[in-house]
């Protein structure tokens, strides 16, 4: 758990995730993930944590901002962003 004390390694931690969940969301709509028998495979274990991630990570993000006294040179500040441009994208684009 001393390992998540340090500020800088939660939001790096985040950080991970949020590219991650933004990777896999976007890829999944851009390419057939039935076609190889593997990545659909792993789509269908990795699509409801996604899922979850998708909705908490943009919640986490906001909470460590507020947290941080509205720094916007915060790295939670960033990726809020980027996560609500996912959703964005998601929901605008890929209907």
């Amino acid at each position: 758990m001393s390992i998540l004390k340090n500020k800088n390694t939660l939001s790096k931690i985040v950080f991970c995730l949020s590219v991650f969940v933004t990777a896999f969301w976007i890829l999944s709509q851009l390419i057939d993930v039935y076609k190889i028998v593997l990545v659909g495979a792993l789509f269908e274990i990795l699509w409801l944590p996604m899922l979850a991630l998708l909705f908490c990570l943009p919640l986490i993000s906001i909470y460590h901002f507020i947290k941080e006294k509205y720094n916007f040179k915060s790295l939670y500040f960033f990726l809020f962003l980027i996560q609500l441009a996912t959703i964005f994208v998601l929901f605008t684009f890929f209907d």
